[in-house]
């Protein structure tokens, strides 16, 4: 058994975990999430905790139940306290503002960058140099993220772009003659 499945996923109160028809539902104060469960993993709820466990002995299925299991804690996790992303601006002018569904981003660009935000996620700007990505999926949230950073990457020289809050940036040395 996968070293990740063994460790059942507590499900804290408020949370309701259901499954029917190969799906998993996931309940909580943030919202609902739904998951397709995969065919070679069996998942078991017993009580305030649930297990996933493979199939049969085959390497693919035990694989599939510590990836099941992660993918079920993200959903507890989601739904009960949220993730988020932190992205900061650093350049001269470089400017972000949310604007409800969407992000207004000045990268050096002529003209601004607009993102939209999918469903289930919020942006927040502090202040004008700092983006906060809200949301109960794990996946959409660091996906929206890696999109805005996408636009206007740290570069080496300077370091100027759009950055994670925690990145460390490693700036290189100019050409000397």
């Amino acid at each position: 058994m996968s070293r990740v499945a063994k460790n059942p996923v507590i499900i804290p109160s408020g949370v309701d975990v259901k499954i029917a028809s190969g799906e998993i539902f996931v309940k909580g104060p943030l919202g609902s999430l739904k998951q397709r469960a995969l065919e070679s993993v069996v998942i078991e709820i017993e009580g305030s905790s649930v297990l996933c466990k493979a199939q049969d002995e085959s390497i693919k299925a035990n694989a599939m139940s510590g990836t099941m299991r992660a993918l079920l804690a993200n959903m507890v996790h989601g739904v009960s306290k949220g993730y988020e992303k932190k992205l900061t601006l650093v350049g001269v002018g470089y400017r972000a503002q949310g604007k409800g569904d969407s992000v207004s981003l000045s990268l050096g660009f002529s003209h601004p960058v607009e993102h939209k935000m999918p469903d289930g996620v919020k942006v927040e700007t502090p202040t004008q140099t700092e983006i906060v990505v809200k949301g109960i999926d794990k996946q959409v949230v660091g996906q929206v993220a890696a999109e805005i950073r996408a636009y206007r990457r740290p570069e080496p020289y300077k370091g100027k772009g759009v950055r994670y809050a925690d990145e460390v940036v490693i700036l290189k040395e100019t050409k000397k003659k």
